[in-house]
């Protein structure tokens, strides 16, 4: 067995998930997902090089491209966040009525196919095709199941489209003039490639547009408040729980070792940058009034923070952004997840408009606390494991970063703690909150337990990625 087995799965079960009609739909979905992270966590626990599961076949004769996946830590720890948040997101949508169920799922499968597709792809042609892949069935997703009418949805998703489709272009454009001085695409020709500086600064910046506005960065993120609020909440858990990790992920994988002068060169503005998004973020979020946008600037401070982990070049760095990166995937899930079971009951997103939850539902009021207590990196939690080792790394090159950056735990501590103030406190809505059901409760544990079982646990993951980065850290600083 090697990991196309995983891409398969996925792809066949978006199709047959289509196949099935819109009463089975989310069953075969679930079906398909929960079979995808059997296999996922069975090679993590029987395969103990997992070198032996890469693959690489002769795909395109001109240009010479290759189908070729890589498995190691850091990919296999991107596909864990994948196909172990697909089907708990799946599992939260059941509540909803979708109309031409079978299309909705079905877009859910293909994307996390297209998700996992991109961790794992070790040629550039291959990359940058699961990458685009990624980006078509969100923007149906938004387009045809999101909230608000449907022409402000379509200006919010079009701008999202096109931004995202543009910096891509870039990244094309960078990946043709690598294989015009290699003869090749493989990931491992392009770590080897000699490039001037002068070479290096206009790939670095050309794949910098790309993943920029997928994280998103500051000033790159315009999109993604609006996006997040008009999206249908599964498809928000998806962008902030999976997709914006491609662009994490891709930073660390391809941006860094094969333009490491430019990243030095240029990381005090990167890291300014980073930072700016904590800052600006955190800000935004005290001013929101619908509690899916606050979540969504919530995310933008948290990303920002991961990214500057990244671009800090310290091991250290790396090694809390991607840990980060998989708590901020869990906690960021939960809490879309707890604000859409809050709108299931009281129609609104409006904060104004909410209170007193917590006299009609304690158990519900417990698992929303914890993750919240979770999302401004309570010790104890993974999301703190993350986060500390990041803020340490931006305190090795100059302490002013690591305490700015740490404005992402004050302020967060602010404005999450308000919101639940304001949300479960005080007297009790006229609505009747009607108690979680077992379902709802189910996932909201899961994500819970993962959390916390990492949180005070964290060597599994850690000894998981620490070799890959530890091997990308070296060829950052190769000379």
């Amino acid at each position: 067995m090697d990991v196309t087995t995983l891409l398969l799965l996925l792809l066949i079960g978006a199709v047959c998930t289509y196949l099935a009609g819109d009463k089975l739909a989310s069953k075969v979905a679930l079906l398909f997902s929960t079979a995808a992270m059997g296999i996922t966590l069975f090679i993590l626990a029987t395969v103990s090089d997992f070198s032996t599961l890469n693959v690489s076949l002769p795909w395109i004769s001109s240009p010479k491209a290759y189908f070729a996946l890589k498995v190691d830590g850091l990919a296999l720890a991107m596909v864990l966040l994948t196909t172990v948040l697909t089907p708990l997101i799946l599992l939260s949508s059941f509540a909803n009525a979708f109309k031409n169920a079978k299309s909705i799922y079905a877009l859910i499968l293909f994307m996390a196919f297209a998700m996992a597709g991109t961790f794992l792809a070790a040629d550039g042609l291959l990359y940058y095709i699961f990458w685009e892949l990624a980006l078509i069935p969100i923007y149906f997703i938004a387009l045809l199941w999101g909230n608000d009418a449907i022409e402000t949805r379509k200006k919010a998703v079009l701008k999202f489209f096109i931004y995202t489709l543009g910096g891509s272009l870039f990244m094309l454009v960078a990946f043709a003039y690598l294989y015009h001085k290699a003869g090749s695409f493989l990931l491992t020709d392009l770590y080897a490639l000699q490039l001037s500086t002068e070479e290096q600064t206009w790939i670095f910046l050309a794949f910098f547009l790309a993943y920029a506005i997928k994280i998103p960065v500051v000033p790159f993120h315009t999109w993604q408040a609006d996006v997040y609020q008009k999206a249908p909440t599964v498809g928000t858990m998806l962008l902030s729980g999976i997709m914006l990790k491609m662009g994490l992920y891709s930073v660390i994988r391809w941006q860094l070792p094969i333009a490491p002068l430019a990243a030095k060169t240029y990381m005090p503005i990167l890291l300014g940058l980073s930072i700016a998004g904590v800052i600006y973020g955190s800000i935004a979020a005290l001013r929101q009034k619908d509690i899916k946008r606050l979540l969504a600037y919530s995310s933008l401070a948290h990303v920002g923070l991961i990214a500057a982990g990244c671009y800090s070049l310290t091991f250290d760095g790396l090694s809390g952004a991607v840990s980060q990166m998989i708590a901020h995937g869990f906690v960021i899930v939960g809490l879309f997840y707890a604000a859409e079971i809050i709108y299931r009951r009281l129609e609104t997103r409006s904060i104004e408009a909410m209170g007193g939850i917590r006299i009609q539902t304690p158990r519900f009021t417990s698992l929303f606390m914890i993750l919240v207590l979770a999302s401004v990196a309570l010790p104890g939690t993974y999301n703190f494991v993350g986060e500390f080792t990041v803020l340490y790394s931006l305190s090795q090159i100059n302490v002013w970063y690591a305490v700015l950056g740490g404005t992402t735990i004050i302020l967060g501590a602010y404005y999450m703690l308000k919101m639940f103030q304001n949300v479960m406190l005080g007297e009790a809505n006229a609505k009747v909150f009607a108690d979680v059901t077992l379902g709802e409760t189910f996932v909201m544990v899961v994500l819970i337990a993962f959390l916390l079982f990492f949180g005070l646990y964290p060597k599994p993951l850690l000894d998981l990625v620490n070799p890959s980065l530890q091997e990308i850290f070296t060829l950052i600083n190769r000379s």
